[in-house]
């Protein structure tokens, strides 16, 4: 049975043969059909028109109401598989402690690495389910999530496990990440190059037997890794097939970037500092640039320069950083009403860096982030609005009525 969506408003990222990504002055418009239809054939993007839609006798039909039809979010860096919260943390940020002193009191990554090491891996799932359910409602259909809170072989194979199990038993796209160099285990604080080591000899070697992630990633930041440690580990990480992605320049110019584009990352994430060096080092390369505006909003830090990266002519994906600890909201619309308010973006900038940006910076830009036909069905039916840029302009409220992944109404 074909499930027809009928009476749509506008039909938007629509794309018959894609790029992989969409850079530059291009990034402020999209392809749109006006008063459209669009069929789903076996949880596939099938056909889809402007006008009126002749159905067959044995088809599903969804009146779209006049409201808009779009892709489903691509959020493209998250860590939303942890145990417990870190709002204790909260005093530490009001009484002006920044992110790298609080971690220096036990707190931040080590604080999550001390918690999941105690929860055992069922429960650990029972906690990361109802956030992943969460972000489906607002309107996420693809999604990465980052290991990095167990910070030894145990716990960061327990992490990997729960995402694979996620990754099985719900709807939702998902890419797995191995970020066993998300921080420095208290242990290993005077010997941070034997932690390296521990990954490298150890914990990779772990993750690829059981085949257990997508990507490989780093925290290449002041007071985290540096340049050559990050180096060491992608590298290590490649042999096994593992491809990288890059936590870089949150807190600092780092070279992050730099050894990011040499490893053919598929994105380098985070980006608040960015000079012409990085975005020298960003073009022509295809690596995807990618800024996390909630975690500054909720540390207080400095945005990332989003209007210098689209003014190269680079491309640039905007992702949730959905954690417990500097960004625990996976809400995308918040992150589009952000990209809007605080980086200047324009509004079809935020819906493509959401959506097909979003999908290539997790290696899903041919099934998913635009719709074309074949392509998986991960749709958000909108209420009715004036225009797509009501979206993100009414923050703190969700225009979504109802999404579509694989083709079925959540």
């Amino acid at each position: 049975m074909r499930l027809v969506l009928k009476n749509i408003a506008g039909l938007l990222v629509v794309e018959h043969d894609p790029d992989p990504w969409v850079a530059g002055t291009d990034m402020a418009s999209v392809n749109t059909l006006s008063d459209a239809w669009l069929v789903i054939e076996n949880g596939k993007i099938a056909c889809f028109g402007e006008g009126e839609v002749i159905p067959f006798p044995d088809d599903e039909l969804l009146d779209c109401g006049g409201g808009l039809v779009l892709p489903a979010f691509c959020d493209s860096h998250t860590h939303l598989v942890y145990a417990g919260s870190r709002e204790q943390e909260y005093e530490d940020k009001i009484r002006g402690l920044s992110y790298e002193e609080i971690a220096k009191r036990g707190g931040g990554i080590l604080n999550s690495a001390r918690l999941l090491s105690l929860t055992p891996e069922n429960e650990l799932f029972e906690q990361s389910l109802p956030r992943v359910q969460e972000i489906i409602k607002s309107g996420t259909g693809a999604v990465e999530i980052k290991s990095g809170y167990g910070l030894n072989t145990i716990d960061e194979l327990k992490m990997l496990r729960v995402i694979k199990r996620l990754k099985e038993e719900t709807p939702l796209a998902i890419r797995s990440t191995f970020l066993g160099a998300h921080a420095v285990p208290a242990e290993f604080k005077s010997k941070q190059d034997k932690y390296v080591d521990l990954v490298i000899e150890e914990m990779i070697p772990a993750v690829a037997e059981e085949e257990l992630a997508d990507y490989i990633d780093v925290f290449c930041d002041r007071g985290f890794f540096t340049e050559e440690q990050t180096g060491r580990i992608l590298e290590a990480g490649a042999k096994f097939g593992l491809l990288p992605k890059i936590h870089a320049n949150e807190l600092d110019f780092s070279g992050g970037v730099q050894v990011g584009v040499r490893n053919q990352a598929r994105s380098v994430d985070h980006l608040e500092f960015v000079g012409v060096e990085e975005l020298e080092a960003l073009k022509g390369s295809l690596t995807m640039p990618t800024i996390l505006p909630g975690a500054s909003l909720f540390l207080g830090l400095k945005y990332a320069p989003a209007r210098e990266i689209i003014e190269a002519g680079l491309p640039l994906a905007l992702a949730s950083d959905y954690n417990p600890g500097s960004s625990p909201s996976g809400n995308m619309e918040l992150v589009m009403s952000l990209g809007i308010i605080q980086l200047k973006m324009l509004p079809y900038e935020v819906l493509n860096a959401v959506t097909r940006n979003g999908a290539y910076a997790m290696g899903l830009e041919d099934s998913h982030g635009t719709i074309t036909p074949g392509k998986v069905a991960n749709l958000i039916i909108t209420d009715p609005m004036p225009r797509f840029g009501f979206m993100p302009y009414a923050y703190g409220s969700s225009q979504i009525n109802k999404v579509i992944l694989n083709g079925k109404i959540q």
